[in-house]
């Protein structure tokens, strides 16, 4: 099974999200209709970048390594890349 390291954007909030999951497509449903949390705030949620790994604990460790950098540039810069 693949899991995926991913970010979101919300032009309404003008924020990014970023997470991981087993299950690209449903999990950016889950964002726009009934998840409850930060991203229940819009539902304009965009997928702009995602990363493909072997195991859960290798996308959650990238996960938390982006979260960990706690700045936009470096962020966009991750997107532009692809």
């Amino acid at each position: 099974m693949k899991y995926y390291t991913y970010i979101l954007f919300s032009e309404t909030l003008n924020k990014y999200y970023i997470g991981s999951t087993n299950g690209i497509d449903g999990r950016l449903e889950r964002h726009l209709s009934s998840n409850k949390g930060f991203t229940s705030r819009a539902k304009d949620w965009k997928l702009k970048h995602f990363e493909p790994y072997q195991s859960r604990k290798e996308a959650v460790k990238r996960e938390l390594k982006i979260k960990g950098w706690k700045s936009r540039k470096m962020i966009e810069k991750l997107i532009a890349k692809n």
